[in-house]
């Protein structure tokens, strides 16, 4: 993916004109209720963002994080999904920014959220180069809160194996998707980075292969108690994160840790 500043200018265009909305919702009730979970009881100073994609398109973590922090930055890659989500949401202090070369200065934030940010990456080379920089910006004792796709759920490990333009041709994988980096390694990189690591955990255990197009025909078609009663369908399956094998089910793996 040689440009991909252009290449989500150009996905955010494809994604405002698609019924995917029932979707979103979805997944920001997921990534709400983890966020929600981690973060610190009282109100921190600042909170940097490093992807505004859901901003940009739904609710995202905007309201959640107004609650939570005095100051909320945002960046992304993307100059038209910093616009989109700065017109939703005028008072985030967005900014067109490259996550493996922040533009923030050393212990500028008290908590810093990455959902599904790194993962879009070329290698883990870069998604470490990223995490050291994620390191810098944030404040001894800051948090860091992460979620990366999961390679151990066999789905997410096929689709890594196959190359990603046969996965579009096909409309499995509507965006780029990079590398990415297991639970158990993700840990062990942490550490060696400087970061504490509290929690690991996997989340969006409903099988997304079946839930989108359903969740695309339910958006256009059904009534809205319909709809009501299909998105807690989907948050039923996050039971599974407490079952044997939660991170063979889940989507995304997430990561909770500390600067030390």
């Amino acid at each position: 993916m040689p440009d991909l500043a252009h290449y989500w200018d150009l996905a955010l265009n494809q994604w405002g004109q698609s019924p995917q909305r029932l979707w979103r919702v979805h997944s920001d009730a997921v990534n709400s209720a983890l966020v929600a979970d981690w973060l610190p009881a009282a109100m921190v100073p600042r909170i940097l963002k490093t992807d505004l994609f859901d901003e940009a398109l739904g609710e995202g973590l905007y309201v959640l994080l107004t609650s939570k922090a005095k100051s909320r930055v945002g960046m992304d890659l993307s100059f038209g999904t910093v616009q989109a989500a700065r017109a939703r949401y005028p008072a985030l202090a967005a900014t067109r920014a490259d996550v493996r070369l922040l533009p923030f200065a050393d212990d500028a934030f008290d908590v810093v959220v990455s959902n599904s940010t790194l993962d879009h990456l070329e290698s883990k080379a870069h998604i470490i180069v990223a995490l050291r920089d994620l390191h810098r910006v944030l404040r001894t004792g800051g948090h860091l809160l992460l979620t990366l796709d999961n390679p151990m759920n066999p789905l997410i490990a096929l689709r890594n194996a196959l190359p990603f333009p046969l996965w579009q041709r096909m409309g499995v994988v509507p965006y780029y998707v990079g590398a990415t980096i297991g639970p158990i390694r993700l840990r062990r990189i942490l550490v060696q980075l400087g970061f504490e690591v509290l929690e690991v955990r996997a989340l969006m255990h409903c099988p997304r292969v079946i839930a989108i197009p359903i969740a695309w025909a339910v958006g256009r078609y059904a009534m809205p108690a319909t709809k009501r009663r299909y998105l807690r369908l989907l948050m039923a399956f996050e039971c599974l994160s407490r079952w044997p094998l939660p991170l063979v089910t889940g989507h995304f793996v997430a990561a909770k840790a500390v600067k030390r």
